[in-house]
């Protein structure tokens, strides 16, 4: 059996997102402008077209500093660019040597990045050397150059104010910032080692940014949210290890973890042992996540862990535990068949141990599975009661303030969608809070 052929996913359509439909909505703002001025066809300038689609940004953190950067390097451009034809005009000669125009051209552009690099305004960098070079690119055969650079910045500015107006308009809605929402990350991305979608990604720290409080729920180690997730600040903490602990992401640091009783886990060693499998021993020892390995390894289990072992964010130790009472779960690795035999006959004499077990595909290798054992006080739904005692909640099983969406991962709009009714719950539209109260 090969274990090395991952089968490709479908090609699917993306769907149209937010940004695109701002982007045509500004477009057709300025052309509408220009309608209602009067001008049409040939006359019609692109500029401003062409600004709105440059200014508008997937979402606005900062709207002041959005429209500042913005309207700034719209300026920085336009007075280099008259300077330019000031010049132009008090030299006129220069419009007959086509290198030395070109070259002050570029002159300009050099000059328009550096003011705002200077200003320290290093966004708007790139809008003023377009500006700039919108307004001085057809001198010389332009009939009045100041008249027509006046239209150039009056279009540019037109593009710069429709971008921000489309992008910062926002229907009137609530914020529910007593809701907590817990989401799991399969649902965000297909595997551990797949990346959140890009767009996915900027909607979830969005949401996070603005204050939703969004606890995501991992199968796996916290390698997940420092591999995928390093930038990201959570206002609430993340539950990992299939709900075996809970994890600090800002701070890197455990806040609970359910672990197996000593006991216990030394009978499940030991049972184990006999039957001559080899396993992986999950533990937490001084606040980092601990991996020893027991057993021979076989090749299944070799595959997985060759690609696992590359990671700096998991620590693989030879050698026994530090301590029995810090083991969290175990993970026993071979081919789908041996992994079901074995699961037979481990399954009532876990249950007798106060233990739980769990298999899951290895989706990084094909044909094999993974065997989980957890204590069984260690699952999803205890870790949720915790983190909302951590979170002070008085009454943590009221269905108001906890929220969980399960959704099923089948491509990036599945994501999007399941992010995009977390923000319908975080933010309701006012409007209809108010039909519900008439009613």
């Amino acid at each position: 059996m090969s274990l090395n052929n991952t089968p490709r996913e479908p090609f699917r359509l993306p769907r149209i997102g937010q940004r695109i439909t701002k982007t045509a909505l500004a477009v057709f703002l300025c052309l509408l402008v220009f309608h209602l001025r009067g001008i049409q066809g040939a006359a019609l300038s692109s500029e401003a077209c062409i600004t709105a689609i440059i200014c508008l940004q997937p979402y606005v953190r900062d709207t002041r500093e959005f429209a500042i950067n913005r309207v700034a390097g719209t300026l920085v451009g336009s007075v280099w660019g008259l300077l330019f034809l000031l010049i132009c005009l008090v030299f006129p000669q220069i419009g007959d040597y086509r290198l030395l125009l070109y070259g002050m051209m570029a002159v300009g552009v050099i000059v328009s990045l550096y003011t705002t690099v200077v200003m320290r305004m290093p966004d708007a960098s790139s809008l003023a050397a377009i500006v700039f070079i919108c307004i001085v690119i057809a001198f010389p055969e332009i009939e009045s150059p100041l008249e027509q650079a006046f239209y150039r910045i009056s279009d540019v500015l037109l593009g710069t104010f429709m971008a921000i107006a489309v992008n910062v308009f926002r229907l009137p809605r609530d914020k529910n910032r007593n809701l907590v929402f817990f989401l799991r990350t399969k649902d965000l991305a297909p595997n551990r080692f797949s990346q959140i979608p890009s767009a996915a990604l900027f909607r979830l720290n969005y949401l996070l940014n603005d204050g939703a409080r969004i606890c995501l729920m991992s199968e796996h180690a916290p390698a997940f949210f420092t591999l995928q997730m390093s930038g990201t600040k959570f206002p609430v903490p993340q539950i990992v290890m299939d709900g075996a602990a809970i994890y600090d992401a800002n701070e890197n640091q455990y806040l609970y973890a359910e672990t197996i009783k000593p006991e216990n886990s030394i009978w499940l060693r030991e049972y184990l042992d006999k039957l001559g499998a080899s396993y992986f021993i999950y533990t937490i020892h001084n606040n980092k996540t601990c991996i020893f390995h027991q057993g021979r390894m076989n090749e299944a289990e070799k595959l997985v862990y060759d690609r696992m072992r590359r990671s700096p964010y998991r620590s693989y130790l030879d050698g026994e535990v530090y301590r029995n009472e810090e083991l969290v779960y175990f993970k026993i690795i071979d081919l789908d068949d041996n992994i079901q035999l074995l699961h037979q006959k481990l399954h009532h004499l876990l249950r007798d141990q106060n233990l739980r077990s769990v298999i899951r595909p290895q989706s990084d290798a094909p044909g094999v599975s993974g065997l989980y054992i957890y204590s069984t006080q260690a699952n999803n739904r205890r870790a949720q009661n915790k983190v909302m005692q951590l979170l002070h909640v008085k009454n943590p099983e009221l269905e108001d303030v906890r929220v969980f969406l399960p959704g099923t991962y089948q491509n990036e709009s599945d994501a999007m969608h399941l992010l995009n009714t977390v923000g319908k719950y975080y933010e309701p539209l006012k409007i209809k809070r108010w039909f519900k109260r008439k009613k």
